[in-house]
């Protein structure tokens, strides 16, 4: 089906199993406004952080994740690092007990594998700034040692996410950062320039704080 698909489209079926060819040429039509609007919902997302968020912290959510962005930005991090900094507690609304993991298939697709690692493990990796006042091991970071992506998340959770719950903080807000959000959800999802397997850049702040 090479035609336009019209407007008031529907699929012929009621389970997937009946589909037609022309069904699913159709659907694969509608697909890709849909995907091409997925850098907007995420945005959309974010801005909700600002009033859903957990009790107790000095800052909301949403400028936990701008707090940490600004300061990926100001030690020179890449795109990368910084879209996966603004995004990594993204999961907290829909799924506080595996945030981490939830953030990381959202950025997976368009970020480096070194971003998306991070940003799945910094739960683990953050739990050595407090893991011991609930009697749980602050150390189970250390089960991915050997990981090429260690140093990275230890560095992450240290310079960007542990440091940035500062209401005194200037930090850059959501409107600054759209564009660089845009930008990388209109990446080919997977394509392997962007994912870049095996690739370690680091956390540039790193040298800076050594």
């Amino acid at each position: 089906m090479n035609d336009q698909v019209p407007e008031d489209f529907q699929v012929s079926f009621t389970e997937m199993k009946h589909g037609t060819r022309d069904d699913y040429l159709a659907l694969h039509q509608l697909e890709q406004p849909f995907l091409n609007q997925t850098g907007e919902r995420v945005l959309k997302e974010l801005a909700r952080q600002a009033d859903e968020t957990l009790a107790g912290y000095k800052i909301n959510r949403l400028e936990h994740g701008l707090q940490s962005a600004t300061r990926a930005l100001n030690d020179g991090a890449d795109i990368d690092w910084i879209v996966g900094a603004l995004l990594h507690d993204i999961g907290d609304g829909l799924a506080p007990q595996n945030h981490d993991k939830m953030a990381a298939e959202v950025i997976r697709p368009f970020v480096r594998n070194e971003v998306a690692w991070t940003v799945e493990h910094h739960g683990v990796f953050q739990m050595v700034y407090y893991a011991e006042h609930h009697g749980w091991d602050p150390e189970k970071r250390q089960a991915f040692r050997d990981h090429p992506f260690y140093q990275s998340c230890v560095d992450f959770c240290e310079c960007w996410d542990q440091s940035s719950f500062d209401p005194d903080y200037p930090m850059h807000d959501l409107d600054f950062f759209a564009p660089m959000v845009r930008e990388v959800f209109a990446r080919k999802a997977y394509d392997e320039a962007h994912v870049m397997p095996g690739v370690v850049v680091g956390v540039p702040s790193r040298a800076q704080r050594a």
